[in-house]
Order: structure tokens, then sequence, then C-alpha cells
């Protein structure tokens, strides 16, 4: 079996708002916008992810999923410092003993995006701050 990739899907009520959120504050472009089918694709680097209000196979009351997106990078402290004030912290940038440097945020419908670095390429004092 070869897999080529894994694109996943959220649901959400309010298309348009969810789209604006990835693009406006996290920067991802979008691909495909069609609120007419209820569907929407977004990018940013090798992330992808499709928006969809759910149809009549779907039950929905409210978004939910039992984990996370993790996003893998290599400038985490400046993604963290972009948007930081303009989302909903899970938990603030912080250094991990299983080797990454990481913060947890909330997107408009709650889901649980988490950003993190190989804490490995760049060296850190206790405290979270970098040395020089």
């Amino acid at each position: 079996m070869k897999i080529n990739k894994l694109t996943p899907t959220i649901y959400t009520a309010d298309l348009q708002v969810t789209v604006d959120f990835y693009v406006r504050t996290l920067g991802f472009t979008c691909l495909t916008n069609e609120p007419e089918w209820g569907w929407a694709r977004v990018q940013l680097d090798n992330a992808d992810l499709m928006i969809s209000k759910p149809n009549e196979h779907t039950p929905f009351d409210k978004p939910t999923f039992t984990g996370s997106f993790y996003f893998n990078t290599e400038n985490v402290d400046d993604i963290w410092n972009t948007i930081k004030d303009k989302v909903e912290v899970c938990y603030p940038i912080e250094n991990f003993q299983y080797g990454m440097r990481e913060f947890a945020v909330y997107d408009n419908n709650g889901y649980l995006l988490q950003f993190g670095q190989d804490n490995t390429v760049t060296e850190y004092r206790g405290d979270n701050s970098k040395l020089h």
C-alpha cells in the first residue's frame, strides 16, 4: 500500500469565518472556496487542510475532534510571536523534555492546533529565552 498524502477535513458551521481564521490569522492561502458546496481548501507550505460544512450524511451538533493538529516547523518562536495575541491559547510556548519547543492554540471552532520545533535546533535557557 502506498499513501501519497493525508489531508484532514474539519467540519464547521461557518465556512467563511473558518477560512478567514486560517488565512488572516495563521497565514494560509485559500486554494479553493466553494460556498455553494460548503467546502474550502487552505494550504500553508506543506500543511493542507479541507474545511467543510457537514452534509446530511454526517451527524453534526458542533465541531469535535479528540486529537490535535500538529504543525512541525523551523520557526516556532516567530509563529508564536505573530499569533499569540490573536488566538485562544491552550498553553504558551515552552521547551519539553521530549525534545520539542512548542505551544498550542485553538482555532475559531475549538480545534486544537499545536506548533512545534525540534529544540536541538536552537539552544534555550531554563527560562525559555534563546541563548545568544
